[in-house]
């Protein structure tokens, strides 16, 4: 009762009197609180003696292990239409099952015949490469020919510049013999003419050498045409012999520039025809695109772009698969202040959202519910909620990881530290203090061999 009025009651009226007072003001339960209050303070007292297990906590999601394993969209390299779905949401399959079927929106592709034509195309450009060969052969056979022909002429000229300056030889030794002759004609004349002044020959034989005389000078100057025409014959001939291999050398340059004309126009050709087939495979592969198909063994999630009739762009997402064979994995964030205490191949105790479970976290092996994981992965760089990204595989010494556990669910993670007193991880947590700075002994180990 509150003792407010000036009249207290508590002094004229006696509450031990009565039954319930009795048993309240009993000197006796003042002594069981009394042991009680001990007891609890002696179990306190104990308690912060006991060790703790620090921990750094995270908060992250169920992932995949491999890249190739984490939920994917299936996206078209070429833009076009949606014609036909093969599938529905929550369908298994396969790896190149078809998914669905698209047709084309650009006018550069709508010909049916297109690859027909282009073949064609091809086909054409192929028989005038082969032509362009067969003229360049040809061009060849006659450059040869016209080479085979020069040699013929120029030897068949040198043979006549040689017979001229035999004939020259000739008709040089033939003049000087009839010089010679000539100066012989002319002493026997003038011994002739003396002998007949001094009556001792007669007039006919110096008519005869006279006559002797005038054939000998005709016959000297006949001699000197021949080697003059002799002469003229050498130069005819070198002339020849130099137009010949002029000429020939004018038809030889002009059949090599028709080949390599030729051969100019069969590489292009011939790089028209790569271009071609180069139009073709990128046709045919194009076509194969139209088939949209699975990349590999999975779950279909959502169809992104839905209905028929619906255009897209290249490059847009069209449907969200998820593999079907699957290492799972738990993403987790830590505080960069904590960052150094997480270590490649620690044990980390993991709690999946919706499986139940009890958690001490000073106490892990009084947790019920949690399952073991081991760090495979620190990320290097911070992540854009400011924490660091760490992966952790489950751990294959302890119990698997439940079926039911989808991609994307949440769970809260346990890097397990050192074990300290309660009364110090108290005092830690009140001052804001970090966890002790940890090393695993595995490290230390290595440390210690190196």
């Amino acid at each position: 009762m509150l003792n407010i009025s000036n009249k207290p009651l508590n002094k004229s009226i006696s509450l031990e009197e009565y039954a319930c007072g009795k048993k309240v003001f009993h000197k006796r339960d003042f002594v069981h609180f009394n042991r009680f209050l001990l007891a609890f303070s002696i179990i306190l007292f104990i308690i912060l003696f006991l060790p703790w297990t620090q921990t750094v906590t995270g908060r992250g999601n169920v992932t995949t292990l491999q890249p190739s394993q984490r939920p994917q969209t299936i996206q078209s390299p070429i833009p076009g239409r949606i014609e036909k779905w093969y599938v529905r949401e929550g369908d298994f399959v396969k790896k190149g099952d078809t998914i669905l079927f698209i047709s084309e929106i650009k006018d550069d592709y709508f010909d049916s015949n297109l690859l027909d034509r282009t073949q064609q195309q091809i086909d054409a450009k192929t028989k005038a490469v082969k032509s362009y060969e067969n003229k360049v052969r040809a061009l060849d056979v006659r450059v040869e020919s016209l080479r085979k022909e020069l040699n013929l002429k120029t030897t068949q000229t040198k043979n006549k510049v040689v017979q001229s300056k035999l004939k020259i030889q000739s008709d040089s030794i033939n003049f000087e013999a009839a010089k010679t002759n000539l100066s012989i004609a002319e002493r026997q004349y003038k011994r002739a003419v003396t002998l007949q002044e001094e009556g001792l020959a007669a007039v006919k034989d110096v008519e005869e050498k006279k006559l002797k005389l005038q054939e000998t000078q005709a016959k000297i100057i006949s001699e000197e045409n021949k080697l003059l025409a002799s002469k003229n014959e050498l130069i005819n001939a070198q002339i020849e012999l130099n137009r010949i291999k002029a000429s020939y050398k004018d038809k030889i340059s002009k059949a090599e520039s028709d080949k390599f004309t030729a051969e100019s126009s069969q590489f292009d050709t011939e790089a028209q025809v790569t271009k071609l087939e180069n139009s073709y495979s990128n046709y045919s592969r194009r076509n194969e695109l139209y088939y949209i198909k699975a990349p590999q063994d999975g779950y279909i999630n959502k169809a992104i772009k839905a209905g028929i009739g619906e255009t897209f762009k290249e490059g847009d997402r069209l449907v969200g698969i998820m593999p079907a064979n699957i290492e799972m994995a738990v993403e987790t964030y830590v505080k960069p202040i904590d960052l150094p205490l997480i270590h490649l191949g620690e044990s980390v105790q993991i709690q999946f959202d919706g499986w139940p479970s009890i958690v001490f976290s000073g106490w892990p092996n009084a947790s019920y519910g949690t399952f073991s994981g081991t760090v495979v992965a620190i990320e290097n760089f911070i992540s854009e909620n400011g924490k660091y990204r760490i992966l952790i595989a489950p751990d294959q010494d302890d119990y698997q990881w439940p079926k039911a556990l989808r991609v994307g669910s949440g769970a809260k993670t346990m890097a397990l530290l050192e074990d300290v007193p309660i009364w110090f991880e108290l005092w830690r947590q009140l001052n804001g203090f970090p966890p002790n700075y940890y090393q695993p002994e595995k490290t230390n180990e290595k440390d210690g061999k190196k």
